[in-house]
């Protein structure tokens, strides 16, 4: 308990504007202070209800931050329930600002760092009878010998870099290299893919609703991803999925497979984006049986490795481009893979790959963990 007390105290001394809200008892979040996300056609109602208490706007990829006066000491969660409506059917799409944490560490569950790994070897060329791009929602993307001189790589890399020492206190962050891990993940089941990356999430495994929200907004006006992997996540205020978040995800379409990790906090507690319908919520195995962190429940869609997962690092102190590291946010990459990998081998759809790869008549199901999906050998990566 000291540790979970410790890794918070640091998560809200480095966010100033980050708060701990607990409107169900025993069930915490994290939002951020005074702000309230709205998705774009309800923003202008919005911000006529709560003008009393109104900052500031900004609009961005089809949501909205309104932004409330401090003093005001307004309660975002009440106001949010308020204008969403207490119904089945919100009247306003209203959310407040989560926080979302990438899933080797949750704050009220286990944390793992990685550990340096001895080279592991790249994935051979496959054949593949479309194009399939993978967008990974993280901490960027590093250089990398898998990697480095693909185009797509050399199209986003300035864009996309990771911060490794944000602090500036000689030690990787504690999250740095998390989306360069995921990235060789999917490609280790998918090499064929190309890879799109949009920094959403900190070198501390931190960042917003809002910032994932702009992202998939991004991407749905950009139109060309197959598979989206968000290894990371949140509780919400109320147990229920964020509206905009919601939408967001919605507004992607039915091409796309959208993949997100089922989170690290032991429970059976709905942790979004993952248990939401649209979304392939995955647990963590180890071995056979459920990884002891892997959340679980009616909500999870299937399950893959997530103990001692062997992938692409950063280059920094200690480590040399390699690292083997635990948690729900590396089985989430590994269903991805296998969809995006089945999808360019057979020339079919995300959306007919996913249900093939999850289908339960072809492969294992666990109670709460959803099917049971193999990763696969670099020497097998469609299989």
């Amino acid at each position: 308990m000291f540790d979970q007390q410790a890794r918070l105290e640091r998560l809200l001394a480095r966010h100033r504007d980050a708060v701990v809200v607990e409107p169900l008892p025993g069930r915490p979040a994290l939002i951020r202070r005074d702000e309230i996300l709205v998705a774009a056609q309800d923003a202008a109602a919005a911000e006529d209800l709560v003008r009393r208490w109104h900052d500031s706007r900004r609009d961005d990829h089809g949501v909205a931050r309104l932004r409330l006066r401090a003093p005001a000491k307004v309660d975002v969660c009440e106001l949010a329930a308020r204008l969403g409506g207490d119904g089945r059917h919100r009247r306003l799409s209203v959310s407040p600002n989560h926080l979302v944490l990438g899933q080797p560490m949750w704050w009220s569950g286990p944390a793992d760092s990685p550990r340096a790994a001895a080279p592991v070897p790249a994935p051979g060329a496959v054949p593949a009878r479309r194009d399939v791009t993978v967008a990974i929602l993280d901490t960027g993307l590093s250089p990398h010998p898998w990697y480095a001189d693909a185009e797509w790589y050399r199209e986003q890399r300035d864009e996309v870099a990771e911060v490794l020492d944000a602090d500036l206190d000689f030690e990787l962050d504690a999250q740095a290299g998390h989306g360069t891990f995921v990235a060789g993940v999917v490609l280790r089941q998918a090499p064929a893919a190309r890879l799109r990356a949009r920094r959403v999430i900190g070198g501390d495994g931190v960042g917003d609703e809002l910032d994932v929200i702009r992202a998939l907004g991004w991407l749905a006006g950009w139109g060309r991803a197959d598979v989206v992997n968000l290894s990371l996540g949140c509780h919400t205020y109320d147990d229920r999925p964020s509206p905009v978040l919601a939408r967001a995800v919605a507004a992607l379409g039915r091409r796309t497979a959208v993949v997100a990790c089922a989170g690290n906090a032991g429970t059976d507690r709905p942790f979004w984006p993952a248990a939401m319908k649209p979304v392939i919520g995955v647990a963590a195995l180890d071995g056979g049986d459920r990884a002891w962190f892997s959340n679980y429940g009616w909500w999870v869609d299937a399950c893959a490795e997530g103990v001692g997962v062997a992938s692409t690092f950063v280059r920094f102190e200690g480590f040399d481009g390699y690292a083997t590291w635990s948690g729900t946010s590396f089985a989430a990459p590994v269903v991805a893979g296998r969809i995006a990998a089945l999808a360019a081998a057979e020339g079919i759809g995300a959306a007919e790959a996913a249900d093939r790869v999850l289908d339960p008549a072809r492969h294992p199901a666990l109670p709460d963990l959803g099917t049971k999906v193999h990763a696969a050998s670099a020497e097998n990566a469609i299989g």
